[in-house]
């Protein structure tokens, strides 16, 4: 999300956010563009996530301006104040974003709702859940949960090589399915909130309330961009070739893995030729296969004998007997 921190940190200014939390800050590449935005205001992070980076712990040490909740979303919400504005961008699918923007509005039950921005609201999250934890989710939700996978846009299925998922549905779309999904409910009986959605690095979305004294300079802000065709497609030829990089990646390891146990068996033969042939020469050069030979000449009647057919073998092809 960091890539789109252009686009992010006008609509905090536009908003007059002082107060905002970060759910899933994770390695702190957008919470560092954060900090230089909101340290000369004097604004107020707070990152949520349950499982820092050690580069997150390191901004949280050197930054007096920002607060790190190592505690789950469905922890942190409850028991924090309501700050201005919130980035979700924690586990991407349904029932933890249903859950995260439910706990919002009960905090915001006797108040205006915060400014909301989401990440992963375009593919391959707008209609797919994908799980950072999947032992957190309710069983209802799991039964369908594909592990380390691949996907690729315009697949439902999916898909051999494709964009890596450790964990993430096995089909795309259907009911409570996917980050925008989730979303989408939530605004369904709400009306007094708007969304704009830009379509750049997976998809931003932002949620604001109609009545807010920005909202007119959040939608005039956000109107180019808002479900832009161009950018649309820009984005889903950037995913496309993404995906199909990954595929070629896929193919290539699989083709130098076939190569490679070719070539070790190709070794292993040749190995075992020479092994053959070199108990073959200290047959020949053994007495007991001189008396032998003497014994099938004699039976045989002068045909060649046993010893003369192994000494046969050995010699190169194409070469005269000596």
């Amino acid at each position: 999300m960091a890539n789109m921190a252009e686009a992010v940190l006008p609509i905090l200014d536009a908003a007059g956010v002082q107060t905002l939390v970060e759910i899933g800050a994770y390695r702190g590449g957008l919470t560092e563009a954060l900090l230089e935005w909101s340290e000369p205001a004097g604004a107020l992070i707070v990152a949520v996530d349950p499982s820092p980076e050690p580069r997150l712990l390191e901004l949280a040490d050197k930054h007096p301006g920002l607060r790190l909740d190592e505690a789950t979303s469905f922890d942190a919400i409850p028991r924090m104040d309501l700050p201005d504005a919130f980035i979700i961008d924690g586990d991407h699918n349904y029932h933890t974003v249903s859950e995260e923007l439910n706990l919002i509005a009960q905090r915001s039950a006797d108040a205006e709702m915060p400014l909301l921005l989401f990440h992963d609201v375009c593919w391959p999250n707008a209609r797919r859940d994908s799980y950072y934890a999947p032992d957190r989710i309710p069983d209802d939700y799991r039964s369908t949960i594909a592990e380390g996978v691949g996907i690729a846009p315009g697949r439902p299925g999916l898909t051999k090589g494709g964009l890596p998922c450790m964990y993430v549905q096995e089909r795309e779309g259907g009911d409570r399915n996917g980050v925008l999904t989730a979303i989408e409910d939530f605004l369904a009986g709400r009306p007094e909130l708007e969304l704009a959605i830009l379509p750049m690095f997976f998809g931003l979305g932002i949620c604001w309330p109609k009545a807010a004294p920005f909202a007119e300079d959040l939608r005039s802000l956000t109107a180019p961009m808002n479900r832009n065709p161009v950018l649309t497609r820009l984005e889903w030829n950037r995913v496309n070739l993404l995906a199909d990089g990954y595929v070629a990646r896929s193919e290539s390891h699989d083709a130098r893995t076939q190569l490679a146990v070719l070539t070790k068996r190709d070794r292993e033969h040749e190995e075992r030729c020479r092994r053959q042939e070199a108990l073959l020469r200290e047959v020949v050069a053994s007495r007991g296969i001189r008396l032998l030979e003497r014994l099938t000449r004699f039976r045989r009647r002068g045909a060649p004998g046993l010893r003369e057919q192994i000494v046969d073998e050995l010699r190169p092809r194409g070469s005269e007997p000596t």
